[in-house]
């Protein structure tokens, strides 16, 4: 897949910059038996990421007010200009678990740059998993030690680095992109997890997810930081499944250089390509979350056209996006446009019912089929439209006619299945989720 003649897709994700490796192992973090996740037997369970070099730095995480020890330690560390690896395990969030869990993090990066040979403050840390369930530290500082070992730069490292960061998730999630900067070639590679607890923002909400950058590009950090920021703000905000912000949502980038490309500053004009590459990949893998979430049937991008201004365009959407009802429509591939309004109308948005268009298209279609025109249902037949939204993925398109600005949303339904996946039963423990 390429996009336009500037850059394309390639294989290997967070092992295709040159000057990284990865690592996965499985050591029993969730322990066999006690809960979701510990079904899919000797998953991989701890990972590692590292650079060979000294590399920029970005990170953006979680604004729930209820954060974990790993976030909270891995926030100062990406503030700073440059780090060089991070240690990440599943099966357990290390949240809501006090001075111990802040010493529990602490202890994974401490151990993880002695087997590296890093300085302590260069290792920055992720967990995902079950809440206030404390570490089992003995297990992880035995994985570290094992993993350090098997550090390759491989697309099957990649690979296993990416199932090891995985709970709920259904499937591995990762991408490499290349792109040239003058006569450098620059790769970046991704990988991530989610798929319930999703609604992030690392601007302003959340959700459970992971998402670990690599590039070789060499580039101011503070840029790097920046430009994160603007990639996230295009792609992981933009997705939910179901509305909850999580306590543990990191996206981590790592710059090393090897590209040998002129290093990309502030006013650099190649800043541009590097950026649309880095929202591209971003944007991927955050579609790949909402295609996995729990219990998912139905993929939907939604666009809001003429709101007054981008602050309502949001508004709009994220009422849309995140109604139960609304969401529940989408299951059954009903095209029901009374709900959809019915989300309008109590989002902060402005809304003149009698100005709204709501309409379905396949994706990446021109062809419009209108639900609901200037305050007026259509004529379209129910099974004209259902034959759209009973497929599974399509574009939902709802238009304001009051302004200029537009915000995109891509969403799923909402299942018996997520249900069931996540209501548990306190006497089979092994049915209890994060």
């Amino acid at each position: 897949m390429s996009h336009g003649k500037i850059f394309k897709r390639i294989e290997g994700s967070i092992c295709a910059p040159q000057g990284f490796k990865a690592a996965a192992v499985f050591c029993d973090i969730k322990r066999l038996g006690t809960g979701k996740g510990s079904e899919k037997g000797r998953k991989r369970d701890l990972g590692l990421i590292v650079s060979d070099a000294s590399a920029a730095v970005a990170g953006m995480f979680t604004t729930n007010q209820v954060c974990a020890a790993p976030v909270k330690l891995s926030a100062s560390r990406a503030a700073k200009r440059f780090a060089r690896a991070i240690v990440v395990n599943s099966g357990n969030a290390n949240a809501c678990t006090g001075r111990r869990g802040i010493a529990d993090a602490e202890r994974m990066t401490e151990t993880a740059a002695a087997v590296l040979k890093l300085r302590e403050g260069d290792v920055l840390v992720c967990s995902t998993g079950r809440i206030g369930v404390l570490m089992p530290m003995k297990n992880v500082e035995r994985g570290i030690r094992a993993c350090a070992p098997l550090l390759a730069r491989s697309a099957t490292n990649a690979r296993q680095a990416a199932e090891a960061i995985m709970t709920t998730d259904t499937c591995r999630k990762e991408i490499g992109t290349e792109l040239k900067i003058g006569t450098s070639t620059v790769r970046i590679g991704g990988i991530c997890k989610g798929a319930g607890m999703i609604q992030p923002g690392m601007t302003a909400r959340h959700a459970t997810m992971l998402a670990f950058i690599t590039t070789d590009v060499a580039i101011e950090p503070k840029l790097l930081k920046h430009a994160l920021r603007i990639a996230v703000e295009q792609s992981f905000d933009r997705i939910t499944v179901d509305g909850d912000m999580s306590t543990n949502d990191s996206v981590i980038a790592l710059a090393n250089g090897f590209a040998r490309n002129p290093r990309i500053e502030i006013r650099d004009s190649k800043f541009g390509i590097f950026q649309a590459a880095l929202n591209v990949t971003c944007l991927e893998l955050a579609k790949m979350i909402v295609r996995d979430g729990e219990g998912a049937s139905r993929f939907v991008a939604l666009h809001i056209h003429g709101a007054r201004n981008a602050a309502e365009a949001e508004a709009a959407a994220r009422a849309i996006a995140n109604s139960s009802l609304v969401k529940v429509s989408w299951c059954g591939g009903d095209p029901n446009w009374g709900r959809i309004l019915c989300a309008l109308g109590y989002s902060k948005a402005k809304v003149n019912e009698s100005l709204v268009d709501i309409g379905y298209a396949k994706p990446g279609s021109r062809e419009m089929l209108f639900a609901f025109r200037r305050g007026q249902p259509t004529n379209l037949a129910l099974k004209t439209l259902a034959r759209v939204t009973s497929a599974p993925e399509f574009e939902l398109h709802v238009n304001l006619h009051l302004g200029r600005a537009a915000f995109t949303m891509w969403a799923s339904d909402l299942t018996e299945d997520y249900v069931a996946f996540n209501k548990g039963d306190v006497s089979d423990p092994a049915t209890l989720g994060g």
